[in-house]
């Protein structure tokens, strides 16, 4: 009856039934918790449970194996988008309030799981691993838990942000020492210090190389990329680096953390943020789901009483300490237990961290699922935890004594004094820095130059003396600038004032010279014999005396490309917000009309925005098309994307207006062609005519968004304004045509 049936059936690899079923299965979940307004990594978590072996009613997904490499995938992408989200600047901002908030919240909480797991009477690897596990919030479960509940723009959420970018950072860091510990199976000082310090060397070499190379690299070819490439590329980059960290000894995570955070620091980054979620959901989802999966009932039943104790030890311990911590960084009493009770949960860390020790067969099978089981219900109850720290400080403060209240507000008041650094700490600090970062270059491009040059010629006649001269060619800027480069400067001239400083200073120098002398010995040693080596030893020291402003020039050279990779960035916000009219607190905001708008379908003129507010619409993006300079007739379409200029206080009114239409609103950094371009009226056949009659409009495609006139500045000129010889335009349009308008 149906012939169609008894054809062959194709056989699908297991791979992809298993994929599709969990993701199936995880888009189920995940839609139920979204109407039920719970947080979607509880949903991955519960559609792991339904696909695994321990639930039958629902089918079961055959290759665990091969879910494990996908998951182990999802990991590498989450730290590489953790890496975009993260900024080696954000950590120095972060400042010391957070650092000692997390470091207070950290401990505590090793301290407090480790003495649980022995009192469980459970080993001491897994003490450890629960330790670690049991310190490190969410940052997802967070960060959605604050756009939920709208508080992310509170003062308290600043400093958990903070903290949980400083946790993320030992996370890492403890995710070496946790291997190191495992290998060995015992607590070696002299490894960990070994580890700590390779650790160090690698990330030092990664950064500088990444920031020197990559920014460069995605600059120079971003015309020439799509977004299929940048992706392309983007995921290649991070893969190399996982390869790197493997081939030195370092978990894959800490790989895609690393390259994450280098590419967080080029003008890129938030496009390639954008283009990587769609890959990181898919993959973090998949991990997610195996986290779930090997969610164990009869673990949970056998095990309830520890994952009761230890959910206690999350909220309470990590609630308490993390408010101590803020405390002693100077944070208000209510800000200090808002940020406490934020933190009060595990996440993804746990889990990785978790199957770190699953991996290297160092933990018990019990421990993945009680973690699982306790990161669910820590997820279940942040929302609540965040929403009632408010009135709970208040009730704190009423309840503690008012002489103890009166403190807390006397020593936050006065820790600023105390972050204050010294002259001296400030020098000691740019010595340090000089010294290590320098020592870290020379010793690897000597370790480099040893393992790849040296091979290559030491057969032939001059062989040991061409590699050497490489090397040393190679390194001489960066000898020059450890042993003579100024640092400081403006703190040792004033220490210098003082004659008992100046001891102290001319040896912090000797030392710098005589490390670098080391550094050149060191190398000549490597390529030569003792006695060839002292006489090429002089030589060296004769160019580096003979080329002081060469080698000067060389170093500045390089140095200058590294920061201007590192800031450009900031640099090119910086721009922007230089380019948007800042004399007259102007500035480019970009808001979306939502399909529900009521504004939806009219045209600007009847609007009438421009009369309203005394704002400009420069743009509006349509999909991939982008309207520059909008005409009176143009019509706004749901889904719009519209670019105003105005000041803080007309674009805050037009954003109430906006609101009050049904508007989503979004504010963002506008990516657009048009340019501020500054214009003056000097002999102008525009001289007399007013701004309409002037055809500028007309002529540049563009609008005049400012006008000075003797001093007196005036955003969004009406266009009846007659335009006099003194006066100095400002011009938004295309930059082009704006460009075609000047040279007529």
């Amino acid at each position: 009856m149906f012939p169609f049936l008894s054809a062959s059936i194709v056989h699908l690899p297991d791979l992809i039934t298993d994929l599709g079923l969990i993701l199936i299965t995880a888009a189920i979940a995940v839609l139920l918790f979204r109407i039920m307004k719970q947080p979607l990594v509880l949903g991955y978590l519960v559609a792991g449970f339904l696909a695994s072996s321990e639930f039958d009613f629902f089918p079961t997904v055959k290759d665990v194996n091969s879910v494990k490499v996908w998951a182990e995938i999802g990991v590498i992408f989450l730290l590489f988008s953790l890496g975009l989200e993260f900024s080696f600047k954000k950590l120095v901002k972060v400042g010391g309030t957070a650092s000692i908030t997390a470091f207070t919240q950290i401990i505590t909480l090793v301290t407090l799981g480790f003495f649980t797991g022995q009192f469980l009477g459970w080993s001491k690897m897994n003490s450890i691993f629960l330790g670690v596990i049991l310190s490190i919030s969410s940052t997802t479960i967070i960060l959605k838990t604050f756009d939920e509940l709208g508080v992310k723009s509170q003062k308290f959420a600043g400093n958990v942000i903070g903290s949980l970018i400083v946790q993320d950072i030992i996370a890492i860091l403890m995710m070496v020492l946790l291997s190191t510990v495992a290998v060995s199976q015992q607590f070696s000082g002299m490894e960990l210090v070994q580890s700590v310090l390779k650790l160090i060397f690698f990330l030092t070499i990664w950064f500088v190389v990444g920031i020197f190379f990559i920014p460069t690299l995605l600059k120079k070819a971003k015309h020439l990329l799509t977004d299929e490439m940048m992706l392309i590329i983007s995921l290649a980059l991070c893969l190399l680096m996982v390869i790197f960290a493997a081939n030195v000894g370092f978990s894959p995570a800490l790989g895609a953390f690393i390259m994450g955070s280098i590419i967080a620091e080029t003008t890129q980054a938030e496009h390639i943020e954008h283009l990587v979620k769609p890959v990181k959901d898919l993959f973090g989802a998949v991990f997610f789901v195996s986290v779930g999966m090997l969610i164990d009932p009869n673990t949970l039943l056998e095990y309830a009483f520890p994952v009761a104790v230890l959910t206690l030890i999350v909220i309470f311990g990590q609630s308490i300490s993390s408010s101590i911590g803020s405390l002693l960084s100077g944070q208000p009493l209510k800000q200090s237990i808002q940020s406490g009770m934020s933190l009060s949960q595990i996440g993804e860390f746990s889990f990785i961290i978790a199957t770190l020790g699953t991996t290297l067969k160092v933990t018990s099978d019990f421990l993945y699922p009680i973690v699982v089981a306790v990161s669910a219900i820590t997820t279940f109850t942040t929302p609540f935890m965040v929403k009632f720290a408010e009135p709970f400080s208040v009730f704190v403060e009423k309840k503690l004594p008012k002489r103890w209240v009166k403190r807390i507000q006397l020593y936050s008041s006065n820790t600023e004094e105390i972050k204050s650094l010294s002259n001296w700490q400030i020098v000691m600090r740019s010595y340090l820095t000089q010294v290590v970062l320098h020592s870290i270059i020379i010793v690897a491009i000597i370790l480099l130059s040893s393992t790849f040059i040296l091979p290559l010629v030491e057969n032939s006649k001059f062989g040991n003396a061409i590699a050497a001269l490489i090397t040393l060619i190679i390194l001489s800027p960066f000898l020059w600038a450890l042993s003579l480069r100024r640092v400081a400067v403006k703190q040792v001239q004033i220490l210098l004032e003082q004659k008992k400083h100046y001891g102290p200073i001319i040896m912090l120098v000797l030392f710098r010279i005589a490390l670098s002398l080391f550094y050149v010995g060191f190398i000549l040693n490597t390529f030569f014999s003792a006695g060839i080596a002292a006489i090429a030893f002089l030589i060296a020291i004769g160019s580096y005396i003979l080329f002081p402003k060469k080698l000067h020039a060389v170093y500045h050279k390089i140095e200058d490309h590294f920061m201007t990779n590192y800031n450009d960035r900031e640099i090119k916000k910086e721009n922007k917000r230089q380019n948007t009219l800042s004399p007259w607190d102007g500035h480019m905001t970009e808001f979306d009309i939502a399909k529900e708008s009521n504004l939806a379908g009219k045209t600007l003129e009847e609007l009438k925005i421009r009369e309203q507010f005394e704002i400009n619409i420069a743009s509006i993006k349509r999909g991939e098309v982008v309207i520059n300079i909008p005409l009176r007739t143009e019509r706004l379409f749901p889904g719009d994307e519209i670019s105003v200029i105005g000041t803080d206080k007309q674009v805050k009114e037009f954003k109430i207006y906006l609101d009050k239409n049904e508007i989503d609103v979004a504010e963002k950094v506008v990516e657009t062609d048009i340019i501020l371009q500054k214009l003056e009226l000097k002999n102008r056949v525009c001289i007399g005519k007013s701004i309409r009659e002037s055809q500028i409009r007309e002529n540049t495609h563009g609008i005049i968004v400012g006008i000075e006139r003797n001093g007196k500045r005036t955003l969004n000129p009406e266009s009846h304004l007659v335009l006099e010889e003194s006066d100095i335009l400002w011009i938004a349009g295309e930059k082009k045509k704006i460009a075609a308008f000047l040279r007529s």
